[in-house]
C-alpha cells in the first residue's frame, strides 16, 4: 500500500531548474534509497517532500492526502544527529511531541517505551556527550520516529560513523524498521549501503536531476550476513556504477 509519493515534481532556483518531472513512491514498511552523485538535486527533492520548499509543479501525497508545501507531516533527519547537548536523551527524544504542544512529562512518558526497541535502555537520563556515535544516531532516529506519521526522510544518516559502527548500525536499522513499521526514504552516496538496506533504489542523474532508473533489490529480509560478498550483490553494484557513469 502506498504511503508517500512525489508526483511529477519540478523545482527551480533563480531561473535554473534543479530537478525535473520527478516521481517516486514509498510503500508501507519499505526502505527506499535515493542515490546519485553530488549536485543532482537529492536534498532539493527532500526539501520539497518535507514541505520545506514549494515545487514549481507537481505534488506530494501522504496517505492519499495532498501535503504539497505543508511542513510538519514528514519527519526529516539530517546527517548530524543534532541532539541538544543541554537536554537529556529522553528530553531530546520527546522534543517533537513537546513542539506539537504536548506537556513535557506526558511527552517523555509516551517516548520511554520505545527506548527498548531502539536499544537505548539505560540512556534516558544521560546527555548526548555521554553516548557513543552509534547510540547518538539511534537516539536521533528515535526522535525522528516520534515526529513521523509513519514515513521519514533520512539524509545520509550513517555517513558520519566509522566503518565498523556503520556495519553494526545497518543491521540494527533493518531490524528496528521491521519492529516499528516505519517507512523511510534515505539519501546516500554509498552504493554498498544502498544495496544492503534498500527494497528499491532510485537513481538520480543529470542536470537538471531526473529519476533515470529504478532498481528492485529482490533478496528477502533479513538478508544473510555475507550478502555483500555474493554475486547478486556485485551484480547490483555493477549495474549502478555503470548507470551513474562512475
Amino acid at each position: 500500500m502506498q504511503k508517500l509519493a512525489a508526483v511529477q515534481v519540478t523545482k527551480s532556483f533563480e531561473g535554473k531548474t534543479v530537478i525535473k518531472d520527478i516521481s517516486i513512491e514509498l510503500n508501507e514498511k519499505e526502505i527506499v534509497c535515493l542515490l546519485g552523485v553530488s549536485g543532482v538535486g537529492k536534498t532539493t527533492l527532500f526539501n520539497v517532500i518535507a514541505g520545506l520548499s514549494v515545487p514549481d509543479s507537481g505534488n506530494v501525497m501522504l496517505n492519499g492526502a495532498d501535503i504539497t508545501g505543508k511542513a510538519g507531516h514528514i519527519s526529516y533527519m539530517l546527517q548530524k544527529d543534532l541532539l541538544l547537548p543541554y537536554r537529556t536523551i529522553e528530553e531530546n527524544v520527546a522534543l517533537p511531541l513537546i513542539i506539537k504542544g504536548m506537556k513535557k512529562g506526558k511527552a517523555i512518558k509516551k517516548a520511554l517505551p520505545y527506548f527498548k526497541d531502539f536499544d537505548l535502555e539505560g540512556t534516558e537520563k544521560k546527555y548526548p556527550h555521554q553516548l557513543s556515535g552509534g547510540m547518538r544516531q539511534r537516539a536521533a532516529l528515535l526522535r525522528t520516529y516520534m515526529f513521523s506519521e509513519g514515513a521519514a526522510l533520512l539524509d545520509e544518516p550513517f555517513s558520519a560513523l566509522d566503518t565498523i559502527t556503520k556495519s553494526m548500525i545497518h543491521k540494527w536499522y533493518l531490524g528496528v524498521m521491521e519492529k516499528i513499521n516505519l517507512s523511510t526514504i534515505f539519501i546516500t552516496h554509498d552504493i554498498d549501503e544502498a544495496i544492503l538496506l534498500s527494497d528499491r533504489i532510485y537513481l538520480l542523474t543529470g542536470r537538471p536531476g531526473r529519476i533515470t532508473k529504478e532498481i528492485v533489490i529482490r533478496e528477502k529480509k533479513p538478508r544473510r550476513d555475507d550478502f555483500n560478498l555474493t554475486e547478486s550483490f556485485l551484480n547490483y553494484k555493477k549495474e549502478i556504477i555503470s548507470h551513474l557513469g562512475m
